[in-house]
């Protein structure tokens, strides 16, 4: 017998035995799989959105959050147009909140701000929105497998749910809020980059609001800063830091956080001192005198009041002579180089001019 053939008669057995037997797992086209106590199948239905709601609320009060849920999703289907339809896609979300299925939740939600964005309550889903986003933020496990089964937090997923509360209301009060905690989230991810264009761009858009340009501007220092102390030092995110912080000096002088901007710099400063006299060691330690006199010299002018650069002054002190002859030794060289490529040159004998073609005239 034909497997396919099996198949079919196979299904249609099981299908034939479900519509015999009062089974309490019923589905329905557009609202899913829902249960039905036996006997007690379409009690919660309603012929009117509005009556629909009110049982969803109703039920919602009382914690029967499956009725509730079967009926908000009745309002979706059948009357998807009437003003019921956006308070029913929120209270879908709320029940889905409250058995702490957040992700379910924070989709719902976004279906209610997407499909009906005129929703009177707009600013609360937003917050609870952001809320959701939070809890992710303080290490909340994200769920698979159809969002039941914990998995593990992800500071990734958790920004992308913060970017979705900044474009669902950048100029709302959650806008601000959500922006700046991108950056935190890529910062915890030790993604540093990411956090500092999150940062950059709440500094950017929310100039007006100075308690959130200050901040996030000194956050994008101490991300550069912490890019810059990472496995191995980092010379242009450190210089990218100091930039930072001393725009946020110059733009917030009266901010209580001067005084660590301050230090940040100074620390920066002292490392890049130090990155510079270690390099002009190593061209010391070659004898490429004239290059470790460049590196000494820079550690002068990264901090002139470090250890480093007194250190960077003595040796500038006892290897000035010593690449004052290796550059004449240069030049000699470079100069016989030159005498010689000159004496081959003349020594081939002058160069052959090729024949001139005949030339043409009228143009033939």
């Amino acid at each position: 017998m034909n497997r396919w053939l099996l198949c079919l008669l196979c299904a249609a057995g099981i299908l034939s035995f479900a519509r015999r037997c009062p089974a309490p797992i019923i589905f329905r086209p557009g609202e899913g799989w829902t249960y039905e106590p036996v006997g007690q199948t379409g009690k919660w239905e309603r012929k009117s959105a509005k009556e629909q709601l009110q049982v969803a609320r109703e039920a919602f009060d009382r914690h029967d959050y499956g009725t509730a849920q079967k009926s908000c999703r009745r309002v979706i289907k059948i009357w998807p147009l009437s003003d019921y339809a956006g308070p029913a896609e929120f209270l879908l979300g709320r029940t889905y909140e409250m058995r702490g299925l957040d992700e379910k939740a924070f989709k719902e939600y976004q279906k209610a701000l997407t499909k009906y964005p005129k929703l009177p309550n707009y600013a609360e889903v937003l917050q609870r929105q952001l809320s959701i986003a939070n809890r992710f933020l303080g290490g909340q496990w994200f769920r698979f497998m159809f969002g039941y089964i914990p998995f593990a937090p992800s500071m990734k997923d958790t920004a992308k749910l913060l970017d979705q509360v900044v474009d669902n209301g950048p100029y709302h009060a959650t806008g601000p809020i959500a922006q700046m905690q991108v950056g935190t989230a890529h910062e915890r991810q030790k993604d540093y980059p990411l956090a500092v264009k999150a940062y950059q761009k709440a500094a950017d858009n929310y100039f007006d609001r100075p308690e959130i340009a200050s901040d996030a501007l000194y956050r994008v220092g101490v991300a550069w800063n912490r890019q810059a102390k990472r496995a191995e030092y980092d010379q242009s995110a450190s210089a990218k830091s100091i930039d930072a912080m001393n725009d946020f000096k110059a733009l917030y002088p009266g901010d209580k956080r001067v005084p660590e901007a301050t230090a940040v710099i100074l620390d920066l400063k002292s490392e890049q001192a130090r990155g510079a006299y270690e390099t002009a060691r190593f061209y010391e330690k070659y004898r490429k005198y004239p290059g470790a006199m460049v590196y000494y010299n820079e550690v002068v002018v990264k901090d002139s009041k470090s250890p480093w650069a007194e250190k960077a002054r003595e040796r500038l002190e006892a290897l000035a002579p010593l690449a004052k002859e290796q550059m004449r030794k240069y030049a000699e060289a470079d100069k016989k180089r030159l005498e010689a490529t000159r004496a081959a040159a003349k020594s081939t004998g002058p160069a052959v001019n090729p024949p001139k073609p005949p030339a043409y005239k009228d143009g033939k």
